[in-house]
């Protein structure tokens, strides 16, 4: 049996795992806090953010751009570690974001808050193009979630959650979505973030399921990781890029005043066979 280490404990409700350099980056949403950790689990803080969710993405250039959900903002971290507007989304409530190789932004919401017990509506996906300009590019998604691209930049997978299954669509040049399909129907499964390997394959982490599952196009189950807790998303990385670390925490509800136990969030690290490709 695989050994599953504990890189990281005690902290809120973790999501948003980046490996970038030689670090993995996280975000907490309970502390409002990006973190980055080394492989012997030493933390500082990258940035603060008060956001719900706290969801980034590395841009091409080497910045951090970070999603401000409440105000309908990206963040740029520049250099010398203050934080500026890169785009104006337009209203509140955005969740993930992933960014491909040309520089376009690719950020997610659902159209209701699950915290205030909203009815439920369709999500969208909305693409922001590098001189800040926003446009929808993908609707009638139940709940976004995770995204990925793929390295040629020629494909944006997204975790529908709700509809449990990945969906793909070509990114043409300009940015613009097409050919949506159902990449993989993943039957019980409920994909939350989500990460693409070298031979084409999507780990997608699982909250209800308490999994890190590695699906291929079609829906072929290759690998799982099983958890004692709720995964919320997946990411791969560490020198030769096949740790797979997995963001995860006692999960409790979208309604509750706390969604997870607190201090139950933890940073795990396993070894799997292939590297990780492509974007997050």
């Amino acid at each position: 049996m695989r050994e599953v280490r504990t890189l990281l404990d005690g902290r809120g409700l973790l999501e948003s795992p980046r490996w970038h350099g030689d670090r993995l980056y996280v975000s907490d949403w309970t502390a409002g806090e990006v973190v980055r950790v080394d492989l012997a689990g030493q933390v500082e803080v990258f940035a603060r953010v008060a956001s719900l969710p706290l969801c980034t993405a590395w841009h091409p250039d080497g910045r951090m751009v970070i999603v401000s959900s409440p105000d309908g903002r990206l963040l740029r971290r520049e250099a010398d570690g203050s934080l500026t507007t890169y785009a104006e989304l337009g209203r509140s409530g955005w969740n993930d974001i992933v960014i491909d190789g040309r520089g376009t932004a690719y950020v997610n919401r659902a159209d209701f808050d699950p915290t205030a017990g909203e009815d439920f509506r369709p999500g969208w996906v909305s693409a922001v193009a590098p001189d800040g300009s926003v446009r929808r590019v993908a609707d009638d998604i139940a709940f976004p979630n995770g995204m990925a691209v793929t390295p040629d930049d020629a494909t944006l997978v997204v975790a529908d959650s709700y509809r449990h299954r990945l969906l793909a669509f070509d990114i043409g040049p300009d940015g613009g979505l097409s050919g949506r399909r159902v990449w993989a129907d993943l039957g019980d499964g409920t994909p939350d973030g989500i990460c693409v390997d070298a031979r084409r394959a999507v780990w997608y982490a699982d909250v209800p399921n308490r999994r890190c599952e590695r699906v291929a196009e079609g829906g072929e189950v290759l690998d799982r990781v099983d958890l004692d807790r709720g995964g919320f998303a997946c990411a791969l990385g560490g020198p030769d890029g096949t740790t797979l670390f997995v963001v995860a925490a006692e999960w409790r509800g979208m309604t509750e005043p706390e969604m997870v136990t607190p201090g139950s969030g933890q940073v795990l690290a396993v070894e799997v066979e292939v590297p990780g490709v492509g974007r997050p």
